[in-house]
């Protein structure tokens, strides 16, 4: 559910939070504090721990530097509008979520196959994928619900 939806504002936790859970490299976990703190270190950023990144992420931190967040936004590939302005969160995370959906190769093929149908043709097979997510038991957001079978009498 998006923020506007919920009526709820994304804390600068769950922001991170969001980042570190969607962007990661195919075929493996979240970067580790470490990985993040020392990529930043590199790349001439300022200096920043890995258990400060930890305390922002859980939220026992809430008040970095511009300096900071400007260098975990260009660490993760985002503008550091997306801590700040909450249109433009919303419209990243947004864009973050398809990009992590395409790292699956099936799902990167059925969407380059679908391009250049008509408006009509892709709210229908739109329709058809929401249909095929309701019968695997998954939410609107791509995360497994509780299955609940049921017996038509």
């Amino acid at each position: 559910m998006s923020e506007e939806a919920s009526g709820e504002r994304r804390t600068l936790a769950e922001k991170i939070d969001y980042l570190f859970a969607t962007v990661h490299p195919k075929n493996r976990g979240p970067y580790s504090y470490e990985e993040v703190a020392s990529s930043i270190k590199k790349s001439g950023g300022p200096t920043i721990s890995a258990s400060y990144i930890w305390q922002l992420r859980t939220g026992v931190k809430d008040n970095p530097t511009m300096k900071h967040l400007e260098a975990l936004a260009g660490f993760f590939g985002v503008p550091p509008a997306y801590f700040f302005n909450d249109e433009s969160s919303e419209r990243i995370a947004a864009e973050l979520s398809t990009l992590a959906a395409m790292r699956d190769n099936q799902v990167r093929s059925v969407a380059l196959r679908a391009s250049g149908l008509s408006a009509e043709t892709l709210r229908t097979i739109q329709g058809f994928i929401e249909r095929a997510r309701t019968l695997e038991g998954l939410s609107d957001e791509g995360e497994k619900e509780p299955r609940v079978r049921r017996r038509d009498r």
